[in-house]
């Protein structure tokens, strides 16, 4: 199987067609470094995500040849570069002296964010809701897991969404399960953080919550009192 050339990401190829409007296969080779068979590998994967589509270009004899575009999905991606906007902005958040001013900011917010994905998570149980939810955040090059080994299904985060913020402000964290809670239709708690050491971020059911395993014996949720709601509350209790 022929291989990318590293230094060309998938960015570049969306930022290309953003300026370019269209390109054929033999245009994102060139423009790729690439063969023509990586170039086609990586156009059917972009296609399979939605960001791409391709128009017949009309040939005098012989094969078809494809013409390939951004998608809107595309466009979005391609143009989504709003990091100094997104740290002024949570900056600003920061600022709001009034704790409950912005806790109920954070949660306008996170219901914001959790509509966009509570409608394609169907009505099914929280396993399967979970498992939607992180097919939708792959799609965003996210990747989330679901591990049902401990009888509960628990929702990890193997990579932060806002890596830089989070580090200096903790309270993205609590966004970013309240989002969750509010996607999902079920409290969730972070019971694990990869900013407290551990290997991911782990959302699991609060206390409170039952399902059955395989042979439908109930498993319940732990209480609060077993362990901590928020790994940052466990800082607090060390000190």
């Amino acid at each position: 199987m022929a291989a990318i050339a590293p230094e060309s990401t998938d960015r570049d190829l969306l930022d290309h067609l953003r300026r370019v409007n269209s390109a054929s296969v033999g245009d994102l080779e060139a423009f790729l470094g690439v063969t023509r068979t990586a170039v086609r590998q990586r156009l059917s994967r972009l296609m399979a995500k939605g960001v791409l589509e391709r128009v017949v270009e009309k040939q005098p004899r012989g094969r078809p040849s494809y013409r390939y575009s951004l998608t809107p999905k595309g466009e979005r991606m391609s143009g989504d570069n709003f990091g100094d906007l997104v740290d002024v902005l949570w900056d600003e958040v920061r600022q709001i002296e009034d704790i409950e001013v912005r806790r109920g900011l954070l949660k306008r917010l996170a219901n914001r964010l959790a509509q966009g994905y509570a409608s394609q998570l169907g009505q099914g149980a929280l396993a399967e809701k979970m498992r939607a939810l992180s097919q939708l955040m792959d799609q965003k090059e996210l990747p989330f897991v679901v591990d049902e080994s401990g009888g509960l299904p628990v929702l990890n985060a193997l990579a932060c969404p806002y890596p830089g913020l989070a580090e200096t402000d903790r309270s993205v964290c609590a966004m970013e399960r309240l989002m969750i809670s509010e996607a999902l239709g079920e409290s969730v708690r972070l019971s694990e953080c990869r900013l407290d050491g551990g290997t991911c971020c782990s959302f699991e059911p609060s206390s409170g919550y039952v399902d059955a395993d395989a042979d439908g014996t109930p498993v319940v949720a732990p209480s609060a009192n077993a362990a901590v709601a928020n790994p940052a509350d466990a800082a607090k209790n060390k000190k």
